[in-house]
């Protein structure tokens, strides 16, 4: 297999998880997992980790740019993480208690569909009614959505950052910038989770493949996120619409007729 060829691969790979995390929060394992399984065939479990991996820096630096821009509810946030990444683990054991489900495309179908959504019906939710929230609440709020969260996503074993993204706009009542810069906060800590754990079971990955999508997922997140925060939200909503549509399509491409 050609250096070229795997250049090409993991810079779309990287291209196609950056503008997903950095507009909509997305984990990149949706879109680098089946690109590096089907153009490189690589094994799935090891692009799952490298994946992953990629999400960490990717996750990182966009919740860095929307922080920097008020744009992130850390308080919330860590609650809601710590409800996610416990029952994360809940939801693992007991899917292993049960008989394997095909839900492969689950994680990708949602993507398309949420992408329509924020075309047809766009979040236009404002911070000053965010506020208008108690504190109480809100915690409350983070603590329920995040032990459903975690629980559907150790159950399926996908989906964490688009179910993260549609609950936080849609039943937290949270304006789309914020919701976005706090579910990549969440993301970065549970994709380092998901990481190392893949590593320390699976061992380390080819080295060229797992830099490279790493440095091209960051690139396009970082440019993403900057453009995101400057966006306006009747914007922002198209493209991030936009963007989660074109993936879900290509995706479910590779996942069905590429075989």
């Amino acid at each position: 297999m050609s250096m070229l060829w795997i250049v090409l691969v993991t810079f779309l790979a990287g291209m196609g998880a950056g503008l997903g995390t950095g507009f909509a929060g997305m984990s990149a394992a949706a879109v680098i997992t089946p690109m590096l399984v089907t153009f490189l065939k690589m094994d799935p479990y090891m692009a799952v980790g490298i994946a992953l991996s990629s999400d960490v820096l990717a996750s990182a630096v966009s919740a860095y740019t929307y922080g920097k821009n008020k744009n992130l509810d850390i308080k919330n946030g860590i609650i809601m993480m710590l409800s996610v990444l416990v029952f994360t683990v809940v939801g693992s054991y007991v899917s292993s208690l049960l008989p394997s489900a095909t839900m492969g495309g689950f994680s990708v179908f949602m993507t398309f569909l949420l992408g329509i959504k924020f075309i047809v019906r766009p979040v236009m939710t404002t911070k000053e009614s965010m506020q208008n929230v108690s504190a109480k609440k809100r915690a409350v709020q983070s603590i329920i959505c995040g032990v459903f969260i975690g629980f559907i996503c150790g159950f399926i074993g996908a989906g964490g950052g688009m179910m993260m993204l549609l609950i936080l706009t849609t039943v937290l009542g949270y304006e789309l910038k914020t919701a976005v810069g706090t579910s990549v906060f969440i993301m970065a800590f549970t994709a380092l989770t998901g990481a190392v754990s893949h590593f320390a079971i699976g061992g380390m990955p080819d080295l060229t493949v797992w830099l490279l999508c790493i440095v091209f997922t960051f690139i396009w997140a970082r440019v993403a996120a900057v453009f995101a925060n400057k966006a306006s939200a009747k914007t922002l909503n198209q493209a991030t619409g936009i963007i989660l549509v074109i993936l879900g399509v290509v995706v479910m491409s590779f996942q069905f007729f590429v075989k």
